[in-house]
């Protein structure tokens, strides 16, 4: 009976955490099921720059998968991913304080605020990272509050 209810237990925590995976996966910006779209995160902070992932070197984290273009930089986000993983799921952060909107970004346009990574949408004469630098302290508590909501 001990094995049985241990089983019992054990199914329904993987479910638990299985829809919260999944919950999390649809919430966030990924494409071909990869974030950043295809991006290495702990790149932006340790090299400054946007630099494309390799798919050899991937990991999941609750739901979302990463790649990185260095051994060292999968294990850095392995040990912390809250850390490296982007702000509002890597949605545009000025559409996302703007008018609480989940717009792609292009992963080149990034800003690094309080230890956290920002991305942004950059196309067709419209660099949001420039309004954002205008109102950042606004527009970041903003999109906070609608992230917040969101994900709940």
């Amino acid at each position: 009976m001990k094995g049985l209810l241990f089983i019992i237990t054990i199914l329904c925590t993987l479910s638990v955490f299985s829809q919260k995976d999944n919950k999390r996966a649809t919430n966030f910006n990924i494409e071909k099921s990869i974030a950043i779209q295809g991006h290495d995160p702990v790149a932006y902070f340790k090299q400054g720059k946007a630099v494309k992932g390799r798919k050899e070197l991937t990991t999941a984290y609750e739901g979302v998968i990463y790649y990185f273009s260095t051994p060292v930089n999968k294990e850095a986000f392995l040990k912390n991913p809250s850390k490296y993983e982007p702000q509002y799921g890597g949605w545009c952060a000025f559409a996302m304080g703007d008018s609480n909107e989940k717009v792609s970004i292009n992963p080149e346009t990034f800003k690094i605020t309080n230890g956290k990574l920002y991305l942004f949408y950059n196309a067709y004469f419209n660099n949001t990272l420039k309004t954002w630098n205008k109102q950042e302290n606004v527009l970041m508590m903003k999109a906070d509050a609608n992230w917040n909501k969101i994900v709940k």
